[in-house]
């Protein structure tokens, strides 16, 4: 599937329109040296790619904030998106190459509720539905798996620092290996139909260890065992103590109502203290994320960081965005821990007022036997026993919810090691090599026609925490960000060729950023792979940088300069 147009509209009024065709397509900055503005930062090239990832279900507000500072807003541009209601029209063609072949449109805007506009092929959807509308544009019946459709597609879409500067690494700074794991053996085209369970799975595993250590945070569980045999000595020389009392008969079964009542009090005791330890693990694990939304002295901070970079200048990552993201994920984990609290609030309220009428039974059959002699001494040993009886309850439902969550341990461990040994297994390995040794022939055949070098992906079975995983990486490590560029590109390139040969569908369109970093006979080599490849290759880029051979109208789809800027907010409605 290829890109065919992005069109910015407002009304029927056309603000600019981009029309793709096979092979290079550059987003040039026209701007002269002389403006000073070596970088093109303000004209738009990047929002370019912006907005046709926009289209692909990214945030809008990418378009209109600050990407080195994630809470400054460029008023002035989102201002302008939401007065003039702005309209995004993006149309994906199935091959370019053919006038006839399908077409699919994507409509989207920047306002929200009821003039938000998300339409696929004018058909207004949701959130979720859009979400699914663009899987099933590649992946029919995938919605709600994983790999995500954002995820499948992150090695088209590099624009972020992270993806610029990562052959592999296409997501956030905060994603587990175990979905980099799944999203590869995807890609690669193995199937993998239990990625979504092993990562559940070890989601619940992580959970369920912190629930068993807070449990253990006192005492082990011997030792709460060593404590309990010890109790239950006690309790039988107390209750050996008071059978040697000859009490009148309705004082034996007064009292054994009262045993009962105190049983059954220690018991829903022990049952609401077992869910205030859920329901106050919910509440801390809660503060303790939103204690980690950054609400410190940034501007600190930021020196602190801005000295690290100082000394450490291979830091891509920029402080504002490690700081915002981290907040928008904490806020997600939050909403995640919390769903559970409203059930175990009910819980303990209804098990509370159960334990109040125990206790009002309690208080009027003790006030009943009281009367009965002799009591005083009785009196002693029976609040003696109540207090053993509420220890022993405690001790043993700490031991029962050990057990239970060492039982639930097992069994995750259990279904995580079945998921492992059909992952781990000798054939299923060798599917992987397979499949890596056909990737690594367009992988080294690209990266031997640009560079005269070799790069392939490797796959190496790990184990971390106890737990195994495939670790994808490339063979070659480069430093020179130029050099770097490279590697992506052929990286890139590469599966769009093998995704063909293997019949696996994907976009067949890479955009790419900042890539007058790029070598000019590695991005001349490039444009005329692409042009043999069916691939689109469209690039952000200064034009005083383009290399002679590609300086050319024909491997333009926009011009931008500071007097004539994507947007054009400054000539709106003149």
């Amino acid at each position: 599937m290829h890109l065919k147009s992005l069109k910015i509209s407002s009304d029927d009024k056309i603000i600019r329109e981009i029309n793709f065709r096979k092979g290079i397509n550059l987003i040039v900055d026209e701007t002269p040296v002389s403006f000073g503005n070596e970088t093109g930062n303000n004209v738009g090239k990047t929002t370019v790619l912006m907005l046709i990832d926009f289209c692909l279900g990214a945030s809008p507000k990418h378009i209109y904030t600050d990407p080195e500072n994630k809470k400054e807003e460029h008023k002035a541009v989102k201002e302008y998106l939401i007065k003039n209601e702005i309209l995004i029209t993006l149309i994906l063609k199935e091959d370019i190459s053919i006038i006839e072949s399908k077409e699919t449109r994507i409509d989207r805007n920047f306002l929200s509720r009821s003039k938000k506009i998300q339409k696929i092929n004018g058909l207004q959807k949701t959130d979720d539905e859009f979400e699914e509308g663009l899987t099933n544009l590649l992946f029919q019946n995938h919605y709600g798996k994983k790999p995500t459709f954002r995820q499948i597609i992150s090695h088209n879409i590099r624009y972020r620092d992270l993806s610029i500067n990562n052959t592999l690494k296409t997501l956030d700074a905060y994603t587990k290996n175990e979905e980099y794991e799944t999203l590869y053996l995807f890609l690669l085209g193995c199937d993998f139909q239990d990625g979504d369970s092993k990562q559940e799975l070890l989601t619940k595993i992580r959970l369920e260890q912190s629930f068993k250590t807070r449990l253990e945070k006192e005492q082990t569980r011997s030792a709460y065992e060593i404590a309990l045999s010890l109790l239950n000595e006690e309790i039988s020389k107390l209750n050996h103590r008071k059978s040697t009392f000859n009490l009148n008969e309705n004082f034996e079964s007064d009292l054994s109502t009262l045993n009962n009542i105190k049983f059954e009090i220690s018991q829903l005791s022990s049952e609401i203290g077992r869910l205030n330890i859920r329901r106050s693990l919910v509440l801390e694990a809660q503060s303790d994320l939103s204690s980690n939304v950054a609400n410190i002295d940034t501007a600190q901070l930021r020196a602190i960081y801005e000295q690290a970079t100082t000394l450490i200048p291979e830091i891509q990552k920029t402080f504002d965005e490690l700081y915002t993201f981290h907040n928008q994920m904490i806020t997600e984990k939050v909403l995640y821990i919390s769903k559970d609290l409203p059930r175990l609030e009910n819980d303990i309220l209804l098990k509370s007022g159960h334990l109040n009428r125990l206790l009002e039974a309690e208080a009027k059959i003790t006030l009943s036997i009281s009367k009965s002699e002799p009591f005083e001494e009785l009196e002693k040993i029976i609040a003696e026993l109540n207090e053993k009886h509420h220890k022993k309850g405690e001790f043993e439902n700490i031991l029962l919810q050990l057990e239970r969550s060492e039982l639930e341990l097992a069994e995750l461990n259990k279904q995580l090691k079945a998921i492992d040994d059909s992952l781990f297994s000798q054939e299923y390995e060798q599917k992987i090599k397979d499949q890596v040794t056909k990737f690594n022939k367009y992988f080294s055949t690209v990266s031997q026609d640009l560079y005269d070098e070799q790069y392939a992906l490797k796959v190496d079975p790990e184990i971390k925490n106890g737990k195994r995983l495939y670790k994808f990486s490339a063979f070659n490590t480069n430093f020179s960000s130029g050099k770097k560029q490279g590697e992506i590109s052929c990286f890139d390139i590469a599966y769009t060729l093998f995704a063909d040969e293997e019949r696996i569908p994907c976009f067949h369109f890479l955009l790419n950023d900042k890539k007058e970093l790029m070598h000019d006979n590695q991005l001349i080599k490039i444009a005329n792979l692409v042009e043999n490849s069916n691939i689109q290759f469209v690039a952000s880029i200064l034009r005083d940088k383009l290399p002679d051979e590609i300086n050319n109208e024909d491997n333009f789809i926009v011009k931008l300069s500071e007097d004539d800027k994507l947007f054009r907010i400054e000539n709106f409605g003149n």
